[in-house]
Formats: C-alpha cells, sequence, structure tokens
C-alpha cells in the first residue's frame, strides 16, 4: 500500500449531512470504508466503519437536505453518538489500518472528495481535536476519475456504468455510498495495476 500510494493510505469517506455548508450544517453520518489488496495484488474493499451522528449544538439542517438523504435526526430509536466521539472512533481504526499498512498517513478518497473533506476538517477544527491522521487538503476525488474511466460523474451512473448496479433505496445513507465509491476507485486503480508494476519493478 506504502509503495502504491507514495507512502498514503487511501480510505474511502462519506458523509450524510443537513446541507451544504460545513461550518453550519449538522453532520448527521459518517462511513469510512478501509482498502487492502487481496491475494493477487488486486486493491479490494475491505472494513466499513459507520456512524450516526448528533446534530452539533445550533447546526442548521435544510429540509431539502433530509428529504434526500432520508434521516430523521431526532428520531428517538436513532442510536447518533456526538460528533467528536464518532470522529474519534474512525480516526482509532484509521491510525490502527495506517500502521498495519506501513504508511505515513492516510488520504481522504470521496465523491466530490472535497465535500466530505470539509465536513471531516470543520469537525476537528469545532471540536478541537489535536491530529488527524488524514492529509488536510489532498484526496482523491472518484467524481473525476469516473468520468475518466466511465464517462459518468455522478454517483449512481458511474456505478451503473462498471457494472456494479445501484440501489435506490440503500442510496444516501453513507455506508451504502461510501462502499460504492470503495469499488468505484478499487475498479479504476485495478486497471492500471499492470502500468504500475511495470514501471514500480523497472
Amino acid at each position: 500500500m506504502a509503495n502504491r500510494f507514495r507512502g498514503f493510505m487511501p480510505v474511502v469517506v462519506d458523509v450524510e449531512t443537513g446541507g451544504f455548508n460545513c461550518k453550519t450544517d449538522a453532520l448527521l453520518e459518517i462511513a469510512a470504508v478501509l482498502l487492502n489488496f487481496d491475494a493477487d495484488g488486486a486493491l479490494q474493499r475491505g472494513e466499513t466503519i459507520r456512524y450516526h451522528v448528533k446534530p452539533f449544538e445550533g447546526s442548521n439542517m435544510e429540509p431539502e437536505s433530509l428529504a434526500v438523504n432520508g434521516i430523521d435526526p431526532h428520531h428517538p430509536l436513532r442510536p447518533a453518538i456526538d460528533e467528536r466521539d464518532a470522529m474519534q472512533r474512525v480516526f482509532r481504526e484509521v491510525r490502527l489500518a495506517i500502521r498495519e499498512a506501513g504508511c505515513t498517513r492516510a488520504i481522504l478518497v470521496g465523491h466530490n472528495a472535497a465535500f466530505d473533506l470539509g465536513f471531516v476538517n470543520e469537525v476537528i477544527a469545532r471540536t478541537a481535536m489535536k491530529r488527524s491522521p488524514f492529509h488536510p487538503f489532498s484526496c482523491f476525488d472518484t467524481a473525476t476519475l469516473c468520468g475518466i474511466a466511465y464517462g459518468q460523474t455522478v454517483l449512481a451512473r458511474a456505478a451503473i456504468a462498471a457494472g456494479f448496479g445501484w440501489d435506490e433505496q440503500a442510496a444516501h445513507s453513507a455506508s451504502y455510498d461510501a462502499e460504492i465509491t470503495a469499488d468505484l476507485f478499487c475498479d479504476v486503480v485495478n486497471r492500471f495495476r499492470s502500468e504500475f508494476e511495470r514501471s514500480f519493478l523497472t
């Protein structure tokens, strides 16, 4: 992993939120998918870490956003935890994976990755967290990669074009979207496997 991505460990992240503004709008779900190589050297999806998140005090939640992701932030049976707790739990698993892979830090992979990274960084700043395993501004954006590989930039259309299909009922949950994004990222990376191995071994 360290050789393939210059010391970085890609971790696929998806967030579901109360809007588009990371400074004012609530983080409601976060999922992180770890990646690993199979016995034949192909990149594959690994464990998914997911949490429902309590809206931070005074946060904004747009009705349009809640209608899209189907989240009821105040449902009595929703197993949500504070955003700092959720982020710390994700970071703990990511740091462990970084050590096991021999990497130096994680790099966020996301579909329109700047959006997800913005919310991650804002939680870090808002809750005064001291350390993040993720690079603070670099990321891999699968919207760009899918545009190149499949001619599609919308997540659902890219998933269909890649042959993974799309479950509209499951979509817009952080875990489902992150896992589909992980499958797409792995597929694109594996397409370039022979070229990387040729350049790395020569």
